[in-house]
């Protein structure tokens, strides 16, 4: 219910963000006081690698698969469907800001009150301040949301504490988890500087959509198909390496003549030959009830190149940060998610040895307390 009411309330704020903006600002507003795209194509890529965050909350509607009835199909239509229809509503939105004000009077605290400001709106200037800190919250539960069962699932697979893997006896929720990340978050929005929190967000999210495609690919022309594994794995090498040398020819003058149409040629004509020569399984062989990812390899072989292109527009400092808290993470898991793991598989193994040559005194064999961790 109370997710209902929320969704209610932030179509009606955008909304009427939306019909204010376009019906009382000005179209001369788009194009002073140096036009349309003031910092060029490259400026418009910077940013959009920077605002990656925005989308992060999608991926999390699939951590949730076990509590959604047929969600081999209610997931991808949930997920492409909430994509499509966020994304018009991100454009929107930016348009009525854009009417509103220039763009070098956007303020960058409070964008959407002082531009309400501006045009005199004084009172929808504390409404729109005040919904906003509403959808900030409403975020940060869809972060938990998703984050705390990660963590559940990564500790019932002992690489962390089994403790993180207890859920609420009644509700089925990761309550430890929940609580542990509330208080990670806490401090990290306390004592950390927002534009270090998005710069990591965005690497992070950046690097795990470019290993989602890649698995895809994989998934799908390897393990699916039963094809030698050498040939995706140096497809999805030469993929990401056309990608990168594309991405390094847009951010060097000298090399852009040159560099573009060749590491681009390089990405389309790569992935149209893997198309051709490596086969897949048809649409008959799979299950009415299984859905998959259309027009492969094209929409991973995409998602590959944008990922690595938008990485590529990111600060030295945020890789510098990235990598020391992957390999303090890195760390943990070698000192003590591995032994763990290991020692919680080696417990299970011997366990259901016991059993099977354990029946009770009806010839049967007994039955397993489940219990909630």
């Amino acid at each position: 219910m109370l997710n209902i009411i929320m969704t209610i309330f932030h179509v009606v704020f955008f909304g009427f963000i939306i019909v204010s903006g376009i019906c009382y600002g000005k179209t001369e507003n788009l194009i002073q006081p140096e036009g349309l795209a003031p910092n060029g194509v490259k400026g418009v890529i910077d940013g959009a690698a920077i605002v990656y965050f925005s989308y992060i909350g999608y991926d999390s509607v699939s951590t949730m698969a076990e509590e959604i009835r047929n969600p081999s199909k209610s997931l991808p239509l949930g997920i492409v469907g909430s994509v499509l229809i966020v994304s018009v509503i991100y454009c929107l939105m930016a348009l009525s800001l854009c009417m509103m004000v220039p763009y070098n009077k956007i303020s960058s605290s409070a964008s959407f009150s002082v531009a309400f400001q501006n045009i005199g709106w004084k009172w929808a200037s504390n409404i729109v301040g005040a919904g906003a800190s509403l959808g900030i919250v409403a975020s940060l539960l869809v972060a938990m949301l998703g984050q705390a069962r990660y963590l559940c699932v990564i500790g019932r697979a002992r690489l962390v504490p089994s403790w993180f893997a207890k859920v609420h006896p009644k509700t089925g929720t990761p309550v430890n988890a929940t609580i542990f990340l509330g208080f990670c978050q806490a401090s990290i929005a306390l004592f950390t500087e927002l534009s270090i929190v998005l710069e990591m967000i965005s690497i992070g999210t950046l690097l795990v959509f470019y290993l989602v495609a890649n698995a895809l690919i994989y998934h799908r022309y390897t393990i699916k198909t039963n094809n030698p594994p050498i040939y995706t794995i140096g497809f999805l090498l030469i993929l990401s390496s056309a990608s990168i040398g594309f991405s390094i020819s847009w951010n060097f003058t000298h090399l852009q003549k040159w560099g573009l149409p060749l590491f681009g040629g390089c990405v389309i004509a790569t992935t149209a030959i893997f198309q051709y020569l490596m086969p897949v399984s048809r649409s008959l062989d799979r299950p009415d009830h299984e859905w998959q990812v259309p027009f492969m390899p094209w929409p991973a072989a995409l998602s590959i190149f944008l990922n690595v292109f938008l990485m590529a527009t990111l600060r030295k400092l945020s890789y510098e940060r990235f990598g020391v808290w992957t390999c303090l993470i890195t760390l943990v898991y070698m000192l003590y998610g591995v032994h763990s793991a290991y020692q919680a598989e080696e417990m299970e193994t011997v366990g259901d040895d016991t059993r099977a040559h354990c029946p009770n005194s009806n010839g049967e064999q007994p039955k397993v307390d489940i219990q909630v961790l």
